[in-house]
């Protein structure tokens, strides 16, 4: 377990460093100048030469490339120009509203993709696999930022249950139980096409299992059909759900960008896009190379949690 780890852990520096390519290349060479941005149209030609040299601009993509690389391995990730502080700074005020969204999306999409796999399978062709199937296709045709829309006209300006946007109320609030009121549909709408995805493999994956072997000599021995189902078919199971359950964490975290701008979450989500529009580059190099981190080390985590069900894997 420990070798199989640490080669992992080896295997993300050259992924790491791939991104920090692909992030610089993108927006750099995305038209448009970020100088004439900050100083606006109306800035002489002067002030903006003047600008691009203070920034660096007028070197090539290598010396750019490595200056900002070299900052980043000192944990310096540069200045914002929109909002004049510190990068890294304002990343980490926006890191811990993301991760709280993405984690309670994370929860939601595995507790119930896979109660809605086990039941679907369990029950092939009854009427609970045929609701659950139905539910699960809506599901996955639902666009994400609409099914957004429809929550907050409904829920939140028909019904008033929940609060329109942001993460705690303006006036009064800002308890444990504010930010779950807070939290719930924005939730809900991220974690909506995941929990199909997975209750979809899940219930394919079950179906597979329990038409083994092993699956019907435990049933010989008269164990009940809850522990056959749950301790030795779902435990198999999950060595091939586990891994895209990882992946989906990838698109909860790119989905967090415009669910969060939907309900105005202060998240990291919203901050790229403010960024993208004031060509703000190091803040959108910082935010997508830390999402990024953020997405290997999950699907690293989730790697480990599958060789632990199945030791043979990556041997």
């Amino acid at each position: 377990m420990l070798s199989y780890a640490l080669r992992r852990l080896a295997m993300i520096v050259p992924v790491l460093f791939g991104i920090s390519v692909i992030v610089f290349l993108i927006m750099a060479l995305i038209p448009g100048d970020p100088a004439l941005a900050i100083l606006g149209s109306f800035a002489t030609p002067e002030n903006v030469a003047g600008l691009r040299r203070d920034l660096g601009l007028d070197r090539s993509l290598v010396e750019q490339y490595g200056i900002w690389l070299g900052n980043l391995l000192r944990g310096d990730f540069g200045r914002s120009y929109s909002l004049n502080r510190p990068v890294l700074d304002e990343i980490g005020d926006r890191l811990g509203p993301t991760l709280l969204l993405a984690g309670a999306s994370l929860v939601l999409c595995t507790v119930l993709g896979l109660a809605a796999g086990v039941v679907s399978a369990v029950r092939q062709y009854g009427w609970q696999d045929k609701i659950l199937t139905l539910l699960v296709l809506v599901g996955l045709s639902t666009p994400s930022f609409w099914l957004g829309l429809i929550l907050v006209l409904v829920f939140s300006v028909q019904l008033g249950w929940f609060p329109v946007s942001g993460m705690y109320a303006i006036y009064g609030g800002g308890d444990f139980a504010d930010l779950l009121h807070h939290l719930a549909l924005p939730a809900i709408t991220l974690a909506v096409v995941a929990i199909g995805v997975i209750a979809r493999l899940t219930r394919s994956t079950m179906l597979e299992v329990l038409r083994q072997d092993f699956v019907r000599t435990a049933r010989a021995k008269g164990l009940g059909e809850g522990i056959v189902t749950y301790k030795h078919a779902l435990r198999n199971a999950l060595v091939n759900i586990v891994p895209v359950i990882g992946i989906q964490t990838g698109f909860v975290l790119g989905g967090a960008v415009y669910i969060e701008t939907v309900f105005q979450w202060p998240g990291i989500g919203r901050m790229l896009v403010t960024a993208i529009s004031t060509r703000d580059i190091l803040l959108v190099q910082g935010g997508v190379l830390v999402v990024a981190a953020c997405y290997v080390l999950i699907n690293l985590a989730a790697d480990l949690v599958q060789h632990m069900l199945d030791p043979r894997i990556g041997t």
